[in-house]
């Protein structure tokens, strides 16, 4: 990865110390070096596994889910089912083979998918060939019909801002050169974050983080589906009320490396401020549900259900999957807790399935 390294080094030169969402913007989505455009990241074989490749019963139940909010919405004739960050696309592929046994959905439907990677695209186009997906760089792009997004592990990859509390203040922190080699600094914030931190009771050496670009997408998304009577689907790990903490990671072969090294040959993600999206939704108009947990999510669609049946006709060895598959996904010691999901309605919108009651922000 010596090319992004490089390039960051002459840009910082250039232009001066990038702040950390610059230098998670370069890492993931530069068109030459970004690790997104070059990397395989998912899987056994990648640096990751993500809940689709888990096990099957994920995706089937979104689609199920995604199907009981198409009903609550009134049926219509057409309507955009999107995915944010689709990755290889097993997510989406999973879903509607569950959602194939109701024809008139997919006849209605109009598959939508929000990816910039050509390679990542390539891998979604073999997996959901028969559906005739659309690609798009941004949901601005998106038309104006009738919408159900899922967003699975896409807000975490999103740019965030990071600043250190000191006898000063705030500082922001951003990623200098120091001989060569890339390091952090602090310097005074161009971002103001006073009214996120006026409640909180930060201790020299505290790290606020936030992510603009998460909030714009959240408001975006709440727009729209306010305005066309849509729902969005949110699951990610992160923490359900806003506060303090470093959560900035990045991840290579399964493994926690180095935020700083080998850039583009590494994941960068943070943990989600739900607390944040939800109140972005909000402001938008918009009804939020969650977050909950995963576990209490999945458990609340049925998961414990559809394992049951897939038992019936499973190998030993399938069923051993299954069986590990789903405890992965629900425990509070593995994904249960720490991943969350928050939905957003329109107004005129019922209570959407594995939720109980709109939550408000003051």
């Amino acid at each position: 990865m010596s090319g992004l390294l490089d390039h960051l080094r002459e840009r910082i030169r250039s232009d001066g110390a990038l702040d950390v969402a610059q230098y998670m913007e370069a890492c993931l989505s530069h068109p030459q070096f970004g690790y997104y455009f070059h990397s395989e990241p998912f899987g056994l074989s990648g640096d990751f596994v993500t809940a689709p490749e888990i096990s099957q019963m994920f995706g089937e139940l979104l689609g199920l889910w995604a199907v009981h909010q198409w009903h609550a919405m009134g049926k219509p004739k057409k309507f955009l089912l999107v995915e944010l960050g689709p990755g290889r696309g097993t997510l989406m592929a999973d879903a509607l083979r569950a959602a194939q046994g109701l024809p008139e959905f997919i006849n209605a439907m109009d598959l939508r998918l929000v990816e910039t990677s050509c390679r990542l695209r390539d891998s979604q186009k073999q997996l959901l060939k028969g559906f005739q997906p659309h690609w798009h760089n941004t949901i601005e792009e998106l038309p104006e019909y009738p919408l159900i997004v899922i967003a699975n592990e896409f807000f975490d990859a999103l740019p965030i801002h990071q600043f250190v509390y000191s006898d000063s203040g705030w500082l922001e922190r951003r990623i200098g050169v120091d001989a060569r080699e890339l390091c952090f600094t602090l310097s005074p914030p161009q971002l103001s974050i006073a009214a996120e931190t006026a409640q909180l009771a930060p201790a020299k050496g505290d790290v606020f983080e936030c992510s603009p670009l998460s909030r714009k997408i959240v408001s975006e998304l709440a727009v729209r589906c306010q305005a066309d009577s849509g729902c969005a689907l949110i699951i990610d790990y992160g923490h359900g009320l806003g506060g303090l903490g470093d959560t900035l990671q990045a991840v290579r072969g399964h493994a926690y490396a180095p935020v700083l090294e080998r850039p583009g040959a590494s994941d960068l993600t943070a943990h989600v401020d739900f607390q944040a999206l939800a109140s972005a939704a909000q402001n938008a108009g918009a009804l939020i549900y969650g977050a909950t947990p995963q576990g209490a999510f999945l458990t609340a669609l049925g998961i414990k259900q559809r394992t049951d049946a897939l038992l019936v006709r499973a190998t030993p060895e399938q069923r051993q999957l299954l069986l590990s598959g789903r405890d992965r996904l629900v425990n509070d010691d593995q994904m249960g807790t720490l991943f969350k999901v928050m939905a957003i309605t329109g107004t005129e919108l019922p209570e959407p399935s594995g939720f109980q009651n709109p939550c408000h922000f003051g």
